[in-house]
Parts: structure tokens; C-alpha cells; sequence
């Protein structure tokens, strides 16, 4: 997705990708091949091979073939580091928030490198020109890229370095380059001559970068698609990683803001002499919030003085000039206009509903969700007269940084932006109005202004998450679908409600097309062929709303699963065989996924325990196919998943583990999706949720059996960080429809209600 400016988790419009809309406005963007250079980084402590990279006009967006090169940036801690002592440091160019890019991308690296795996490390890249992304011209985590986008760059730079090793030993040997063996770091000589890749690093920074280099055939890889455990994995277990929650500089106070209770309200006027009073707390200032919006500052000398001064404070807000939505009024709103015509998507003649002899006829309701990461949203900021310098954990490191400098009255050059480890985002890391990055720098600015100086930590307590906005939106959705006889669809009308999160971003321009955003529609009848009619009503409402892992894929998958389920009840046929009857010829992937998924299932052929159901669902988000079967059943009136088995099709699996874990947590924060009370609701423009006991997520006892398979490929890889959300929450509820002969058009689930 997403730029999704940057997301998420935004990026595929009409089966299109932003890398590809980019691609078309500008030749040899999307590959990043034809317009990347490849240099030495220059000296470093401690001496050593540097490489890295440049992308000229990588900065801009929307580029225009440039007409004359950038010139190369020459950073000092660009991409690989091979240190006298053999050791190896790969900057990792993205967000490490769970997904396990600090692994998988040093992995590319090594691979073409033949490093030792076991002196490999994997360091998170600050913001820089460098580290922008090939395919969006900026340095961001999100649309399930990081791999996809990477796979050839940073096999690039282990391919050249290995080179430049191997051309400093044959010089120093005397020797051809072709006469030199590199394996596991080390290089060998026709006549016995043996060194480590350290040892050579120094002499290799010497060499020239070689202009071109031939990769590794797949068939040839010794680390790639191997199950390699994770270089994180030791100090996440043991509690020793730092996240950018747990960095607090010497010194660093430490801030909390009171945001108004309705998005983009003003402090009317406040007291802080109760707050004044509490030991520990410093400063108490008003400031500008998000949206157009004010609050008010409480700065401590830690965390509970700060909360304790926020809570002491008596605020009056002003909150005339804003719009206060409810939610039950606005589902109302919604399922009203989905009655209406709306702006077609896709034309198709549905006259044929008029006299199909069988129909089904639905309305699905979503409502707004939280991310809820583990972390809550957090920074350190530290701004001085002439520079600014943050720690945080962002997905959207281009943007946060031109955001911090523009608050700050600096140039882009003066800010320097350190990328934290994160727990957990989901998209909401990557926002394009960068809320809490600028809501930081402007408490600074207010710190300044009162005459004190030094870092300051901004935090936010649960409550702020769940409360604070940019969710994914709420939607309602109208189907009117006729059948024949024998249940062979002969026409159908869909109508999407809801919010465009595209719509005045940075990426409207590519991916608003005649009014619709692609994000609201897509996943909408791929890979089927349908007869199908398509339109939505984009609604506005005072509520911020951003790409959520997967992105439209979280409710049209639904949908979409749901009725096909249903479309083959109504034709008497088994759902997987209906599936494959309706599936397009050209979509090989789908049906490789969807049947090593019933085959490892034994789906049809097992006998299920009494009580439970097989449910069955598929969908392809950012070019992976995700199917799953599961079984399901019904437990003291509540739905209970016991099984899940998912066959994935994501072409090259660059590490097994990664994408085994990936599914596993996609599958169970879909799961999330259809626990009761899952649901952000307002009323009077207020969200009513505040915390994991009245806006709950799965515990360990809904946690169910997870099996991964993976489709056997040695195309490029494609995206694995969110494709295994969309398809478990249909697969469920068709498995309880089996049991209990109940639709379920809405989440979370409501089986009392159905």
C-alpha cells in the first residue's frame, strides 16, 4: 500500500501497486535498477569495507525522468559494514516492529555476500536519502514491500562486496579473481592461501565497485529460503531489547499531552494549579494538536508525575466548530446511501437481477478499529536552535523527518531521525500527517518558549491509543445477487459506504481514480469471473482514518468470501469446488494455495469431532494468496476457532520461520476482528473505547492451532506482512454457518443477533 505514503498498507488499487503507478509515470523507478548507482560509503572507525547506494531523484514522489543525476550521498553508515574482525553489519533500511525484517533483509545480503551467517548482525537505518525505498522514492515501512522491494537491491550490494573481496585477494594473491573460493567469510587461493573477509575488508574499500553483477540462481542459494532464526530473537526473549518505549536519554523529561475528547477541539481554558502541585511535575503548557486542534502539555521529571499532572487537570474545551459523530446515527447515514447510486467503479449491466430465479440480497456492517499495538505511540525529541534530533519508532521515516523539520521552522538537513525498535503498528506508525511526530515537536517548541531546554520523551498511555484516532474506517456494504436454477450467478450489484483514507494525502493523486479509492474496493471479485456491478459513496466524518493491516482487504475479503460461501449453499455445491469452478484460469496461485490448503487439512476427507464445522476462505493481498480452512464450533452460545491450516502462496520464501510467524499473528489479530466489543464506536463525536477491557483483543485460550504451508517457488518474492489477515474472519463465519445455519454480516461477530 500504501505511501502507505506508505502502508499499509495502501498500495494496490485495481490490482495495481503504487511502485507501479510510479513505474508508469517514471521508467525504471519500480525496479530501482536503471536509476541506482552503487558506491563506496567511505572511510569509517575502525576501518573496514562500506558499501551502499544512491537513487537519483529518489526523493520526489512522482518523479519525472530526471534529466541530470543527484549526486551520489555518500553516508558513513550505509547498508553493509565488513569489519576487520569479520564481523558483518547490515542497515536495515525499514521499521523492525514485529515483522522481522532485521533477519530477513541481512539474509539477502549474506546470500550473494556467502558471509558467515554467525558474525552477521542487522542495525536499523536512520533517516536518509540512501535508505529510500527503490520503488517509492522514500524510506518507509509498509504494503508488505520490504522484502518484495529489497530482493534484488540488497542482493545487489552482497554480490558487488563479495566481488570487491574477491578481486582484493586475487590482487594481493597474485592470482585471477575467478581463481579465488569465497564461502561462509572466507577466502580461499589456488595455492592454499586462506583469510577472513575481515582481514581483506580494508584492501577490498580500494577495489572499484564493479558495474554489474551476476546474482545467485535460486537453485545455488545456501541461506535463502532456509528457516533461519531470528538475530532478534535472543534479546526480545530475555527482555534486554531496547523499543523505543524504553529510551530515555540522560536527563530527558518526560511529556504527556491532554488531546480533546472530540478530534480537532481547542482548550477553551484551563487550571493546571492542581497538576502545579503534584511533586515531580515541571511545566504545564498549551499546545497544538492534530487536526487543527489544541491541548494541553504536562512535562515531569518521569512518567507517573506526568500522568498523575495531566489527570489533576481542569480543562473546558471548545468543541463548536467541530463535527461530533455518533456512530449509531452514522450507520444509519450509511446504510441509507448504500439504497442510493453511488459513483461506479466498475460497470457491468446487472438488468439480469430482475428476473434471476434466486437471489441473495445482503448488507454487511464494519466498524472503526484501533491498531493497538502492544507499544503505545511514543518519542524522544531533542530540539536545539539549529538542529533537532528524534528517536522513534516510525513507519515513514521520509515523511516524520520533512514533518519534524517543517514544525520546527529547520531544513530537512538539520533533523536527524534515529529509527527505534517498535512493538507492534500495524500502519498506524505511517501516517501521513505524521500526528504524533509534529505534536512532539510542538511541545518542544513550547519547552523552548518557557525557557528550558533538553530532551523531552512524549508517551502515550493505552487509553491515548485507543482513543486517539486514525482507525480503520467504518464501512457498510449492499449485495443484490442473482443466481439461476442452479445457482450460477447471472448478475451482481454492489454498493461500498465509507471514508477514503487516500483522500488529501500525498497519495490521492494515484490512488483516486473518478472519485473512488482504490483501497475501499480492492479485493472486490478477484479472483472470480463475475458479473459484477461496483460502486461506493465516499462519506466524510470527523473521525481520522488511516490503512490498517491489510488494509481494504479487511472487509472486502468478508464480503467477498462470504457470498461466495453462500452463492454455492444456494447451488447445492461443496464451497471449495465452487471456488475453483468461478476461479479465472489465469489465477494458478489461488488454486495452488486454496488445495494445499485442503490437502493438509484433509478437509472432506477427515471426520470432525461432533460440534464442529470445516469453513473455508481465500483472498490475494499485496500479490500473496492467503487460503485457509478451519474448523470451528460453537461453545456455550460463543464461537470457538479450534483450527487453522493456511496454504500460502508468496512466491520465494526469503525465511520460512518469518512468514510461518507472519501468518500466525496475521491470523490471530483477524481474529480479533470478530471478538464481541471489538469495535471503536463514538457518541456525540467521543470514542467510547479506552482499553483492552472495553476494546478487547485475543487471549491465549481463543488462540488456535496454526499449521503454515508454503507453495513451492523460485519467482521473486512478494508480500508477507499483511495477506494473512482478510481470509480468516470469513473462513470462520462460513464455518459457522454450517453449524448453525446463520449468516454473519457484520464484525465483530453477533451469533445472538445473525
Amino acid at each position: 500500500m500504501r505511501i502507505e505514503w506508505l502502508n499499509q498498507e495502501a498500495l494496490q488499487h485495481g490490482g495495481v501497486t503504487l511502485g507501479a503507478a510510479l513505474a508508469s509515470a517514471s521508467p525504471g523507478v519500480a525496479d530501482g535498477v536503471s536509476r541506482r548507482g552503487f558506491m563506496k560509503a567511505g572511510a569509517v572507525a575502525g576501518g573496514g569495507l562500506m558499501l551502499g547506494f544512491f537513487l537519483p531523484g529518489a526523493g520526489k514522489l512522482a518523479m519525472a525522468a530526471d534529466s541530470a543525476p543527484a549526486k551520489p550521498v555518500y553516508a558513513p553508515n550505509a547498508f553493509l559494514h565488513i569489519a576487520p574482525d569479520n564481523t558483518v553489519t547490515v542497515q536495515v533500511n525499514r521499521l523492525e516492529f514485529g515483522q522481522g525484517v532485521q533477519t530477513s533483509l541481512p539474509m539477502l545480503i549474506a546470500e550473494e555476500l556467502d558471509a558467515d551467517w554467525s558474525m552477521v548482525h542487522g542495525a536499523l537505518a536512520p533517516a536518509g536519502e540512501q535508505y529510500k525505498d527503490a520503488a517509492y522514492g522514500m524510506q518507509m515501512t509498509g504494503g508488505s514491500g520490504s522484502i518484495a522491494h529489497s530482493f534484488t537491491q540488497y542482493r545487489e550490494i552482497g554480490a558487488k562486496a563479495r566481488a570487491m573481496l574477491v578481486g582484493a585477494a586475487a590482487a594481493q594473491w597474485k592470482v585471477s579473481p575467478e581463481q579465488v573460493r569465497a564461502a561462509k567469510g572466507v577466502l580461499y587461493g589456488p595455492g592454499g592461501q586462506k583469510a577472513t573477509y575481515g582481514e581483506f575488508a580494508d584492501a577490498a574499500m580500494r577495489q572499484p565497485v564493479p558495474a554489474t553483477v551476476k546474482l545467485k540462481d535460486p537453485r545455488d542459494f545456501a541461506l535463502i529460503g532456509k528457516p533461519v532464526k531470528r538475530l532478534d530473537a535472543a534479546a526480545k526473549s530475555t527482555g534486554k531489547q531496547q523499543f523505543g518505549i524504553d529510551f530515555k536519554p540522560p536527563g530527558a523529561k518526560v511529556a504527556m499531552v491532554a488531546r480533546p475528547p472530540v478530534f480537532g477541539a481547542k482548550v477553551a481554558k484551563f487550571d493546571a494549579s492542581k497538576a502545579k502541585a503534584i511533586k515531580g511535575v515541571l511545566e504545564v503548557l498549551e499546545v497544538k494538536t492534530d487536526r487543527g486542534g489544541s491541548g494541553v502539555a504536562v512535562i515531569a521529571d518521569g512518567y507517573w508525575p506526568a500522568k498523575q499532572g495531566r489527570d489533576a487537570l481542569v480543562i473546558e474545551w471548545d468543541s463548536s466548530a467541530v463535527e461530533k459523530v455518533s456512530s449509531d446515527k452514522q450507520l444509519a447515514a450509511f446504510k441509507a446511501l448504500a439504497k442510493t447510486p453511488g459513483t461506479v467503479a466498475r460497470a457491468f449491466d446487472v438488468s439480469a437481477l430482475s428476473r434471476a430465479p434466486k437471489k441473495i440480497e445482503a448488507v454487511y456492517e464494519f466498524p472503526y478499529l484501533a491498531h493497538a499495538p502492544m507499544e503505545p505511540l511514543n518519542c524522544v525529541v531533542d530540539l536545539q536552535a539549529d538542529k533537532c534530533t528524534m528517536w522513534v519508532g516510525s513507519q515513514f521515516q521520509t515523511g516524520d523527518q520533512a514533518a519534524i523539520a517543517a514544525t520546527s521552522g529547520l531544513k530537512p538537513e538539520q533533523v536527524t531521525l534515529h529509527t527505534m525498535m517498535a512493538g507492534g503498528g500495524f500502519g498506524r506508525r505511517a501516517v501521513p500527517s505524521s500526528d504524533y511526530v509534529v505534536e512532539a515537536v510542538n511541545v518542544a517548541k513550547a519547552w523552548r518558549a518557557a525557557g528550558k531546554s533538553g530532551p523531552l520523551k512524549l508517551m502515550w498511555s493505552r487509553e491515548d491509543d485507543i482513543k486517539g484516532g486514525y482507525y480503520r474506517p467504518s464501512h457498510v456494504h449492499r449485495a443484490q445477487i442473482g443466481l439461476d436454477a442452479k445457482g450460477k450467478i447471472l448478475a451482481w450489484d454492489h454498493t461500498i459506504v465509507g471514508q477514503s483514507i487516500m483522500a488529501g494525502t500525498p497519495f490521492e493523486a494515484f490512488m483516486v481514480k473518478n472519485g473512488v479509492d482504490g483501497t475501499m474496493v480492492e479485493g472486490m471479485g478477484e479472483p472470480y469471473t463475475l458479473p459484477m456491478k461496483l460502486s461506493v459513496h465516499t462519506a466524510k466524518a470527523n473521525v481520522p482514518v488511516l490503512w490498517w493491516r491489510s488494509v481494504g482487504s479487511t472487509h472486502t475479503a468478508f464480503v467477498m468470501e462470504t457470498l461466495i460461501d453462500e452463492a454455492a449453499h444456494v447451488a447445492k455445491m461443496d464451497p471449495v469446488a465452487y471456488r475453483k469452478q468461478l476461479i479465472d484460469a489465469k489465477h494458478t496461485r489461488h488454486i495452488a494455495a486454496l488445495d494445499l490448503a485442503v490437502a493438509k487439512s484433509g478437509y472432506g476427507k477427515k471426520k470432525l469431532p461432533k460440534g464442529q464445522a470445516w469453513g473455508v476462505a481465500m483472498h490475494e493481498s499485496f500479490n500473496s494468496v492467503v487460503a485457509y480452512v478451519v474448523t470451528a464450533s460453537v461453545v456455550q452460545g460463543a464461537p470457538k476457532l479450534h483450527q487453522v491450516w493456511a496454504g500460502v502462496h508468496c512466491n520465494l520464501a526469503v525465511n520460512p520461520l518469518t512468514i510461518e510467524a507472519q501468518v500466525q499473528g496475521a491470523a490471530l489479530m483477524a481474529l480479533g476482528m470478530t471478538i464481541p466489543g471489538a469495535a471503536i464506536t463514538l457518541k456525540d463525536g467521543v470514542v467510547e473505547q479506552q482499553n483492552f477491557g472495553d476494546y478487547p483483543v485475543p487471549r491465549m485460550p481463543d488462540m488456535p492451532v496454526i499449521e503454515v504451508h508454503l507453495v513451492p517457488s523460485g519467482d521473486a518474492p512478494t508480500g508477507m506482512g499483511e495477506p494473512g489477515v482478510p481470509p480468516l474472519a470469513p473462513a470462520f463465519a462460513n464455518a459457522l454457518f454450517a453449524l448453525t445455519g446463520k449468516r454473519l454480516r457484520k464484525l465483530p461477530f453477533d451469533l445472538a443477533a445473525a
